[in-house]
């Protein structure tokens, strides 16, 4: 059963007619129907406190706390150096992340059912395999996928404390973790000098495009004879992109999207942000032409980037809504039309009007004339 969105009450929206031939769905109570995102969740949390009482739910989520707790310690030193990189300006976000996670844990959780063995055999298998590979890339040094390892092995104690079902509606948000991380510095070096160069590009064809005197040197924005913009590393849009890529994964994991709708979403996740960061370059040149304080000054700041990462979600609740136009859903798809037949065996529903292009009834040719 596939987990219910936060995003929309539950029951939300007009149903096709059910069909007498199908058996009808079980009925949504109207408090869930009608419950907002904080009444859902408390539901929600006092349905998890009832559900501890019984012996499986119990005995899985303490096993789940004593191995996630193992984990922590065990990763502890991994987890502080993804701590110190949210002070970087690339990663302020890291921090939310695991709250986010956590709500989307809580918010898709379903009732434990038959742990089969082959979970829990995949739970250990994952488990061993993180463990290999986290004690291959402390051989070879390499932090950054050390502290990745984290991830498939909490994927792991969940698969083997609740099984299949568990992991069918707590692996997004798990997965998800993986962006409270920072980018391996190489990886880093390879995106932020394409990036410079493309913005700065589209940043000088748009100031060009709207009558300013622009020309692009390298990473260098030349505004007639008296202003030079750089656009250095920090303005590259990393933190732009990094932070819309999350996003577009926490949209498609809550939506409740299609399938078709999910990837058109994340395909248009980097060019998006990449646009929302070329408008901030943009219009902090605009502003040289007011003064270069006030440019500086917005550039750097924290409205310009709230700005810019509103555009870039406005940019995609657009792209949401286009689709909705564009594709249609099974559950508002119009239900066939079953004409009731009378006991005699004919259609009451659509009476036959003889002479209308069809051939008499049979036994009524008492009126055809003949040739």
């Amino acid at each position: 059963m596939p987990a219910p969105s936060p995003l929309l009450p539950l029951g939300s929206g007009s149903a096709a007619p059910i069909n007498r031939a199908q058996p009808a769905a079980p009925a949504v109570s109207q408090q869930s129907v009608d419950e907002g995102l904080l009444e859902g969740l408390r539901r929600r949390v006092l349905e998890f406190a009832s559900d501890l009482r019984k012996p499986e739910e119990a005995t899985a989520w303490t096993t789940i706390g004593i191995l996630s707790a193992l984990l922590i310690y065990s990763y502890w030193p991994g987890l502080l150096n993804a701590r110190s990189s949210w002070n970087n300006p690339q990663y302020q976000h890291g921090w939310i992340v695991p709250l986010i996670n956590l709500l989307l844990l809580l918010w898709r959780r379903q009732p434990i059912t038959t742990v089969a063995l082959s979970a829990r055999l995949a739970g250990v298998g994952l488990l061993v395999a993180s463990l290999v590979v986290r004690l291959l890339v402390a051989y070879f040094r390499i932090v950054t996928l050390d502290m990745y390892t984290f991830v498939p092995a909490l994927a792991g104690v969940f698969l083997l404390a609740g099984g299949w079902d568990m992991f069918r509606w707590a692996w997004a948000p798990i997965a998800m973790t993986i962006f409270m991380y920072p980018l391996p510095e190489d990886a880093q070096r390879y995106v932020t000098g394409p990036l410079q160069v493309f913005n700065t590009t589209v940043a000088t064809l748009l100031l060009q495009t709207i009558g300013f005197d622009a020309v692009q040197e390298g990473n260098l924005i030349r505004l007639g004879h008296e202003h030079v913009m750089n656009v250095v590393d920090a303005c590259a849009g990393l933190k732009m992109l990094t932070i819309f890529v999350w996003l577009c994964a926490l949209v498609i994991v809550v939506a409740g999207l299609k399938w078709c709708e999910n990837v058109v979403v994340a395909v248009s996740a980097i060019p998006i942000a990449v646009m929302s960061n070329a408008l901030r370059i943009t219009t902090a040149g605009m502003l040289y032409g007011l003064s270069a304080e006030m440019a500086e000054g917005f550039h750097d700041s924290a409205p310009a980037a709230l700005l810019m990462m509103a555009i870039a979600v406005g940019f995609i609740l657009l792209e949401m809504k286009l689709l909705s136009y564009l594709i249609v859903r099974e559950d508002y798809a119009p239900a066939p039309v079953i004409p009731k037949l009378s006991q005699s065996g004919k259609n009451r529903a659509f009476p036959v009007i003889q002479g209308a292009g069809m051939p008499p009834a049979r036994g009524d040719f008492g009126n055809v004339r003949n040739p």
